[in-house]
């Protein structure tokens, strides 16, 4: 098979995978003339950092076989689907002609089991160690790692990569044990904590003062599966909420379940709706950075996000009797969860206050959305009034907030766009 035949195949099935982010890693450059590669540039492609920066990765598979039959999985050993795979050098070269022809920044590579895990995990981290080793890259690197793979291929993939994930596929060890019960939730997050632990180690200087090794500077984070079961939102963000806390994850990637070739009877026929992972994303942003509590987001009965607005907007109109809150006095905790306030509008109010009152046309300098702030805030020349008493509040904010809907639409990597 040619090699640009392989890309095709294997590109196209690694966009399942979300998390691909390149964000918390180090500084590295090539700007001296050591080396290849850097993480500070900016790219053409799709994978943002949260200071804005813009980094391209080449996203593949090593392998899109695999010996597991999840049944969630268009790469199943089950699936008719075409086979392709890499060797290591491929990879390599791939990699680094991309780089020098300004395609990308780094590298994010996953794949199918083949053989066994340690047989896969080895060629992963093979490719990183060539890359680093062999090559001097300094670009990202971001390595999907395999549960049961020995503990020590997991440690030779964290000096070389800048981040590591496991994918916890499912929202519930239950659900994943129905749909793919030749994985094993309890040793995915064993791994997971490996991994915490290791990284950990990393920060902490010795008693000699020396540094440790570097060990995925970036950290780890996961991706579950969105729609392939019957777990609904709030279980989802409450198991988000345990990751987060228990293994320090940087991100939990949330991907809406895409119904596959030849699908089982187990899985549903139709994809959830793409604005439930939307409004997942925003409910994680939440508790993770405004902080709510997981269990407080979700504000309808059945335990589901309002899809109608988001979910910071939904509690709000939910509690009503908190608001309106005067922007010169109320705590930082409660200017959080104004809607339509971001963490760093947030500080700049409470900066700027410091010095004189916050009035009506200093908000508007802000850049904040006044449609959805001034309902819930008062100022010295702004009062709401009886405006949050309004019964149709609700339908009045989704009519001003509520873009015109436009199909989402994957492209391919060789597509026009």
């Amino acid at each position: 098979m040619q090699l640009k035949q392989k890309l095709e195949i294997l590109a196209d099935a690694a966009k399942y995978d979300a998390s691909c982010a390149s964000s918390g890693t180090d500084k590295r450059t090539s700007s001296d003339g050591k080396g290849i590669g850097s993480t500070t540039g900016m790219g053409i492609c799709h994978s943002y950092a949260p200071d804005g920066r813009c980094i391209s990765l080449l996203k593949i598979l090593l392998t899109n076989f695999c010996v597991y039959d999840c049944i969630y999985c268009v790469n199943r050993v089950s699936s008719n689907v075409p086979r392709a795979r890499f060797n290591v050098q491929e990879v390599v070269d791939l990699t680094l002609s991309f780089y020098r022809r300004n395609y990308i920044e780094g590298l994010f590579l996953s794949s199918g089991i083949i053989r066994n895990p340690d047989y896969t995990m080895e060629q992963v981290v093979e490719v990183a160690r060539l890359l680093r080793q062999v090559h001097d890259f300094r670009g990202y690197i971001h390595l999907k790692t395999i549960p049961d793979a020995s503990p020590e291929l997991m440690a030779r993939a964290g000096l070389y990569a800048d981040r590591l994930s496991i994918n916890v596929e499912l929202p519930t060890i239950a659900s994943l044990h129905t749909l793919a019960p030749e994985k094993d939730g309890q040793a995915i997050r064993r791994s997971m904590g490996h991994l915490r632990l290791r990284i950990d180690e990393s920060k902490d200087k010795t008693l000699t003062g020396k540094k440790p090794p570097r060990f995925a500077p970036g950290g780890q984070s996961t991706q579950m599966i969105v729609g392939a079961d019957a777990t609904d939102d709030r279980a989802i963000l409450h198991t988000s909420a345990n990751l987060y806390g228990a293994y320090k994850l940087r991100r939990v990637y949330y991907s809406a379940f895409s119904p596959i070739p030849d699908a089982s009877k187990m899985l549903p026929l139709k994809a959830p709706p793409l604005v439930r992972e939307h409004r997942l994303y925003q409910a994680d942003w939440l508790f993770r950075f405004y902080g709510f509590a997981a269990d407080e987001i979700v504000t309808g009965q059945d335990g589901m996000l309002d899809l109608d607005l988001d979910p910071k907007m939904a509690w709000a109109l939910q509690h009503r009797e908190q608001f309106p809150v005067d922007l010169n006095r109320a705590p930082k905790a409660m200017l959080l969860r104004v809607p339509g306030l971001g963490v760093t509008s947030v500080a700049r109010i409470l900066s700027a206050r410091r010095v004189r009152a916050i009035r009506h046309d200093d908000l508007a300098r802000l850049r904040v959305s006044m449609n959805k702030v001034l309902p819930f805030v008062m100022l010295p020349d702004y009062h709401p009034g009886r405006s949050l008493d309004h019964q149709d509040l609700k339908q009045h904010i989704q009519q001003v907030h509520t873009p015109p809907l436009v199909a989402p639409q994957q492209f391919g990597l060789f597509e026009p766009v």
